[in-house]
């Protein structure tokens, strides 16, 4: 330790999570490292703690700036604690801790001296807000280097002033781009955009950031002129009229943190700052309260909590290499988190080099399109794609600690598939199922470790859907549950354990839903208005839609396990077998309910539905239902069957239920989930609705017993 270290004079109440170090170059550092957590977060009781650190550095008369960094290795404040609005009992509370927030960052932007944020690794909600409070920002060009403001995505607006600091910094435009979506701003977009004054390696972050300390106050940046445009009178009316008309085709008026946060920002730049601060704290304390932010917290509570869980009461097995058997569609997608997110070598098996390059082409498209966008350099992505081989016999698996298989969904193919991985891979090695629909306990029929035997239900695309369903049968052992667990967590996966049923959780309450908008198909409901009832309902694409991208084919391999299982409730009308005796599989062949334009047609033409659908189920469509009582139908029926599912225990809990319809087929997030939704309505309200539909339409709507002794006993599926 070098002598002008040991000079260095320190400052430090116990267990504070600010620590203030003056330097003898007289520039103070200000280290945020919160007692006992992986990661900082800001919280209510920190208002104190930052203002005795700054009244502590004022009190060095020879002070000529500060430094703000992290003492955490990988970040620097990944936000605000959001427990605190979960204490808050009115809007007006939720308001007061906004302009407690707007008030300790007023008091670091009026600082008498330059203050620098040194940021490295997550600088996000809060964090990027204090950032924003300080008068010049470096950050580090490492990639786990992220800037932005999620807020939006928890049903908020950014609630200390970044509402007002960031369309100031930056313009406008880019402002309510990063507001309205929550992305995150990589090193040197945040530089180009002027988010950061500069942008370094990490090594010398602390250096850059006290030589610009020293430099005294800089010069503001000037936006570029097409900013100053839109900055002026009439080019703010255009901006604002474009950004809300474009925010309500995404939303449909299902998220009103949007619309608040446009309303805040044109407060703040027509009227003024104190206007636009005033605006922020009351729009914050109110959409704390709405019912869409409770949801879309719950949903960040349960998502968080679900990847700290193993699954199972067991130590998972240590995963150094993973084998995928098959390189199609969804071989190629799970090689490729696997390598690009887990980090983790994997070998790919398929009977054909045919295959093993298709699967390498995946992952060298995903790939590309970060080297494109500048968020990857040509190395790393050379790096990663070295961790994917291939073989066309089994050379290499021995040494595979889990294989997961991607192959048709034939039962003596997967079947024959797990006894030569028994024969070439090691003993203690898993074998996960990619099925959709076959039994685990039947693919594991013949197994000679029938304990080892689990299914690991992804879905298409690998690559962009977050969820994975693990299905143990009844001989799966805890062990490799967990590892199985462990293996979707290293892929960036959210995974919910269900149980060995037909359709398992997700594609069983996918089914109704989708049989029902069938239904209403063939009582000559357009197509397109079919989905855009549901879109308009919070979905992100309508059912008939979803079949298209599923994949027709796909579909009725599933319903007739359902039917065999459950019942009829799960049949198909029959008048749908037409759809797939003329060779429709969806969007993978160009011909489902949907014409596809070829990749050789103009970007800007979109799919349309194809008329002959309609000749051929023998209709004349004509649109004569309203979209309300088409999303009714379709939404109740998926809530029946998500009720029979945790009544016969294929999912744990109405978290994990709620968890695997938002992340699995895109539920309504503002809605929180199937139960969630349903506690919102009321139990004896979702009865009443399905009994009078059940008068209406048919025995298929009859509520389940688990509904109706809900409802009896005035029960939820969540505490209060």
């Amino acid at each position: 330790m070098s002598a002008a270290t040991n000079a260095l004079h320190e400052q430090r109440a116990p267990q504070t999570a600010f620590r203030l170090t003056l330097r003898p170059d007289n520039i103070g550092v200000i280290t945020i490292d919160v007692p006992g957590e992986k990661v900082n977060t800001l919280k209510a009781e920190f208002v104190e703690q930052i203002n005795d650190v700054l009244i502590q550095a004022q009190q060095h008369s020879a002070l000529e700036g500060l430094v703000i960094i992290s003492g955490k290795p990988d970040s620097f404040i990944a936000g605000a604690d959001i427990t605190m609005i979960a204490a808050c009992n009115s809007a007006q509370e939720a308001q007061a801790l906004a302009k407690k927030g707007q008030s300790t960052l007023a008091q670091l932007a009026a600082f008498p001296v330059p203050v620098v944020a040194a940021i490295h690794g997550a600088c996000l909600g809060g964090g990027l807000e204090l950032a924003l409070a300080c008068h010049s920002r470096i950050c580090t060009l490492d990639d786990k280097t992220a800037l932005g403001l999620p807020e939006v995505q928890l049903g908020l607006l950014p609630g200390s002033g970044g509402t007002q600091r960031l369309p100031r910094l930056v313009g406008a435009g880019k402002a309510l781009d990063m507001m309205l979506t929550g992305k995150q701003i990589r090193a040197r977009q945040a530089l180009r955009m002027g988010l950061v004054d500069d942008a370094v390696p990490h090594a010398i972050l602390l250096e850059t950031a006290v030589a610009r300390a020293r430099q005294g106050w800089s010069a503001r940046r000037e936006l570029p002129w097409q900013e100053r445009l839109l900055n002026g009178p009439l080019g703010r009316s255009a901006l604002f009229a474009i950004v809300r008309k474009k925010t309500l085709e995404k939303t449909h008026g299902n998220y009103p943190a949007a619309e608040r946060i446009i309303q805040v920002v044109r407060t703040g730049l027509d009227q003024g700052s104190a206007s636009g601060y005033e605006a922020e704290a009351r729009a914050f304390g109110e959409l704390a309260m709405t019912p869409q932010s409770a949801a879309l917290r719950s949903l960040f509570f349960a998502s968080t909590a679900l990847k700290k869980e193993r699954g199972a009461d067991a130590q998972p097995h240590a995963i150094a290499r993973v084998g995928i058997l098959g390189g199609g569609l969804m071989g190629g997608g799970i090689a490729c988190v696997t390598a690009t997110r887990g980090g983790l070598p994997v070998r790919i098996k398929d009977i054909n080099t045919q295959g093993i390059n298709h699967a390498l082409k995946y992952s060298w498209e995903v790939l590309g399109k970060r080297v494109r966008r500048k968020r990857m350099r040509p190395a790393e992505r050379q790096k990663q794609m070295m961790l994917i081989s291939g073989t066309t016999d089994y050379c290499g698996f021995e040494q595979v600690d889990i294989v997961v298989e991607a192959v048709f969904e034939d039962l003596a193919l997967k079947q024959q598939m797990v006894a030569e991985v028994e024969q070439h891979a090691a003993p203690h090695t898993v074998f996960a199922s990619n099925t959709s629909s076959l039994p685990i306990s039947q693919i594991a029929a013949k197994a000679q470790r029938p304990q080892q035997v689990i299914g690991l239900h992804y879905f298409s695309p690998v690559d962009k859907m977050p969820l994975v369903e693990v299905i143990p049968h009844a001989a799966t052992s805890a062990e490799t549950i967990a590892t199985t667990v462990a293996l979707a967590h290293k892929q960036g996966k959210t995974a919910i354990v269900v149980a060995d049923r037909a359709g398992f959780y997700v594609n069983r309450i996918l089914a109704p839903y989708i049989n029902e908008a069938a239904r209403c198909l063939l009582a000559g409901e357009p197509i397109e208005a079919l989905d855009r009832a549901l879109v308009d309902f919070g979905f992100p694409v309508g059912p008939i839609t979803l079949l298209d991208e599923v994949g027709i084919d796909v579909g009725t391999k599933i319903i007739p396990v359902l039917v065999e299982e459950l019942g009829p409730r799960f049949a198909a009308p029959a008048a749908f077998d037409a759809v797939l005796k003329d060779g429709r599989k969806g969007r993978k062949n160009g011909k489902g309910f949907y014409l596809y334009p070829s990749e050789g047609q103009q970007r800007q033409r979109r799919k349309r539905a194809d008329t002959s659908v309609y000749t051929l189920l023998g209709i004349t469509p004509k649109a004569h239902l309203p979209p309300a009582e088409i999303a009714q139908r379709c939404v109740m029926m998926m809530l029946n069957e998500a009720a029979r599912c945790l009544e016969e225990g294929v999912i744990r809990s109405p978290r994990d239920g709620d968890i695997g319809a938002v992340f699995g087929i895109g539920f309504p997030p503002f809605l929180g989930g199937p139960f969630r939704y349903m506690d919102e309505l009321g139990v004896e309200k979702v009865v009443k609705t399905l009994q009078y539909l059940q008068q209406q339409h048919g025995e298929h709507f009859a509520p389940c017993e688990r509904l109706l002794r809900m409802a009896q006993q005035n029960e939820r599926f969540y505490p209060r």
